[in-house]
């Protein structure tokens, strides 16, 4: 009998576990925009290359070395010639200050190191040794450059003289995102295809994995398609901007779609950083009227930090990940 009785809770402790287990595993997080929005920038004046027309796009954000935020945007439709693209920068001592303070023009394209006039694209700075790394578009290519102080950063050169780390396998590589999961560097980036036919991919997020951020591996395509597939408004923006959030043992995937009046951006929690859903909307978890946001964890705090609606600037918000059932 009493063989029999702890056999019993042998078996009740093994259903306990599992019940646990599964509890663990049954939710993910879901992103809330709390409060309301403040205004970080509006639409810089550029001197000789400004234009009426021109707007703030893809952005990044991060801490310097002294403390301050740094902001940098990709500015388009400006008179810089080319591909009409260049960075514009900005600063404040916190991530609550409004209307933070123009640094002026901070980069623009080098075609002599293979990046194309007018070219520049959606700046990404992370932290490694001590060294900060910007990768960001060279138009056709991600590039890198680094820095000591998170202000002043400077071209790394490849073997080939340019400063090119990799592209593709879509054409107009841009976007890139990185984040450091366990030991490795996860670069989340986009593409598009120009011939795609009806009921093929057009736009995709790829992601490279590297343990230096010089040499990266082949890409494998983590996200695209699914029912906002075509609802950009040009035809190969349904998947841009990535940002993925880590979470636990969870990843937050942030999809832009489309950009000013209508803008969406589209999230996906995934156990996987490489698999959010290829013609699946299975990991979705729900739709956003923001573009191209970066998220800023500070301590146990996040931020948002968007596009306006009318393009003419970059405004930031509270941001929590609510716990929900993976039901929901």
């Amino acid at each position: 009998m009493m063989k029999i009785f702890f056999l019993l809770i042998g078996i009740g402790g093994i259903f306990l576990i599992s019940c646990s287990d599964k509890k663990e595993k049954d939710f993910k997080y879901k992103p809330v925009i709390v409060g309301d929005w403040w205004e970080i920038t509006g639409n810089p004046d550029l001197g000789e290359y400004t234009s009426e027309n021109q707007e703030p796009v893809d952005f990044g954000v991060w801490q310097a070395e002294d403390g301050t935020w740094q902001l940098w945007s990709c500015i388009r439709k400006t008179n810089c010639g080319g591909r009409t693209r260049l960075f514009y920068g900005w600063e404040g001592k916190s991530l609550t200050d409004t209307m933070w303070t123009s640094l002026g023009i901070v980069m623009e394209a080098d075609t002599t190191v293979g990046e194309q006039k007018g070219g520049l694209q959606a700046p990404h700075v992370i932290q490694k040794d001590g060294m900060y790394y910007m990768l960001y578009g060279g138009w056709a290519q991600i590039c890198l450059a680094k820095s000591s102080d998170g202000k002043t950063f400077e071209r790394v050169i490849n073997d080939s003289g340019t400063t090119e780390i990799f592209s593709g396998p879509f054409i107009n590589t841009r976007d890139a995102m990185t984040v450091k999961i366990s030991d490795k560097y996860y670069c989340y980036y986009t593409g598009h295809l120009l011939d795609a036919k009806p009921d093929e991919i057009s736009a995709a997020i790829f992601c490279r994995t590297s343990a230096d951020l010089i040499s990266w591996s082949e890409p494998t395509m983590v996200s695209a398609g699914g029912s906002v597939k075509d609802m950009d408004s040009w035809g190969g923006g349904d998947a841009e901007c990535p940002f993925v959030v880590p979470i636990d043992d969870k990843f937050v995937l942030f999809r832009n779609v489309e950009y000013g009046r209508n803008n969406l951006n589209v999230q996906y929690c995934s156990e996987n950083p490489l698999e959010f859903g290829i013609d699946t909307d299975s990991l979705m978890l729900g739709r956003l009227p923001i573009a191209a946001p970066e998220i800023v964890k500070l301590g146990d705090d996040y931020f948002i930090f968007a596009l306006k609606e009318t393009l003419d600037g970059i405004r930031a918000a509270r941001l929590e990940f609510k716990m929900i059932s993976s039901e929901q």
